[in-house]
């Protein structure tokens, strides 16, 4: 019987792979493990799931090319190592992609591109774009810039953030262990491995353990990106990456890694988070038909349904709106900056490229980005 049902049906996956499995006892990438994945990873974009992958191992490969003996200290010298590093991943994973017909996309982040929320909705409207377009993006921590991804190797919460940041419904992390145990197996031969458990059991913790049971990260971070992705209702699949077709296998419903559950649909939990972000930035004055359209149709604001812009914001902040009458109808992610606003309210969307020389959006708030507060 099949009991994995959030990861079979799963359409959208973030899969992240580590260094510890990406590298070949520490002389750089292993192309065939690499060539692996990749062909498990066609195999599932030609049943239509859309792929983004977060992974490791450009200083890996940097040291290997530079013909550096050991990992230095100095963080310089491992910025250098992960510049000349990526050139390599990048190109590994291109040519291996092709070998199916399929395209790749480099897009480095680093924490700034997601706490931001203009850069957030930038890198979320280029990474859906590229999905969108076929492409499989592959993601890593722009180490050339960001020293934390080099010092501490949380690629995970990277993973976990991607997740958030796409609206994925299943987060994979590929481990050099079956999954996640009740102690660590490489100190105790009885540990169990544990199939199932939800995001928020207060006892990961302690089974988890300190770093070093799974890859440089540890399984603890890796129970900490489980919670991260599970803020927008995706579930995170903790899977052996030297399982035979471990991928293929899962994605058919075989029980195989260890399943963290969010407990929750991805659009109930996206909308909690808007629903909880306490700072405003503004507040958009709708016409009646509008704040019809958002109360009783469920869908989402146009610039021609707003009446009057307050504030000084930018693209990606939260905004209040509000009825004729001041009332509060709802709140969401602006796509446009109160002085953008402000050209285009009253207007068709189809006259936005018109008003500004461009157009990001059709909509001013996307319904997927808007929560209703009147209720």
């Amino acid at each position: 019987m099949n009991q994995r049902h959030s990861v079979t049906g799963a359409r959208r996956w973030v899969v992240k792979i580590g260094s510890s499995l990406l590298t070949n006892d520490g002389r750089g990438l292993d192309s065939a493990a690499i060539a692996g994945w990749v062909a498990q990873m066609a195999s599932l974009r030609e049943q239509g799931i859309e792929l983004v992958l977060v992974s490791s191992g450009a200083v890996a490969a940097g040291l290997t090319r530079l013909g550096w003996p050991r990992r230095p200290t100095a963080v310089h010298q491992l910025q250098a190592a992960a510049a000349v590093g990526q050139m390599v991943l990048v190109q590994t994973y291109e040519s291996a992609f092709q070998q199916y017909g399929l395209h790749t996309a480099q897009v480095l982040l680093d924490h700034d591109d997601l706490s931001s929320r203009e850069r957030y909705l930038n890198a979320r409207s280029t990474l859906r774009t590229l999905l969108d377009l076929g492409v499989v993006p592959v993601v890593n921590e722009n180490d050339t810039v960001v020293t934390d991804e080099i010092r501490f190797g949380d690629n995970d919460t990277l993973g976990a953030l991607v997740a958030n940041l796409i609206e994925a419904d299943l987060l994979v992390i590929l481990t050099d262990q079956a999954g996640m145990y009740d102690s660590d197996p490489r100190n105790n031969p009885e540990a169990r491995l544990l199939p199932q458990l939800a995001a928020d059991d207060h006892t990961l913790e302690s089974m988890a353990g300190g770093g070093g049971v799974l890859g440089r990260g540890g399984m603890l971070t890796k129970v900490r990106a489980a919670r991260v992705a599970a803020r927008s209702g995706a579930d995170t699949l903790i899977l052996g990456g030297r399982t035979d077709q471990a991928l293929v296998r899962a994605q058919s419903g075989e029980l195989l890694g260890t399943l963290l559950t969010a407990g929750q649909e991805p659009q109930a939990a996206r909308k909690r988070w808007i629903a909880g972000q306490l700072q405003t930035r503004g507040i958009l004055t709708l016409d009646d038909g509008a704040v019809t359209v958002l109360r009783d149709k469920g869908k989402s604001l146009l610039p021609v349904g707003v009446k009057g812009v307050k504030g000084d914001f930018t693209r990606g902040d939260m905004v209040i709106c509000v009825a004729p009458d001041g009332t509060e109808i709802a709140r969401g992610l602006v796509n446009y900056s109160a002085e953008e606003a402000r050209k285009i309210i009253g207007r068709p969307s189809g006259d936005i490229l018109a008003q500004l020389g461009y157009k990001d959006d059709d909509e001013l708030v996307h319904r997927d980005n808007l929560v209703l507060t009147d209720a």
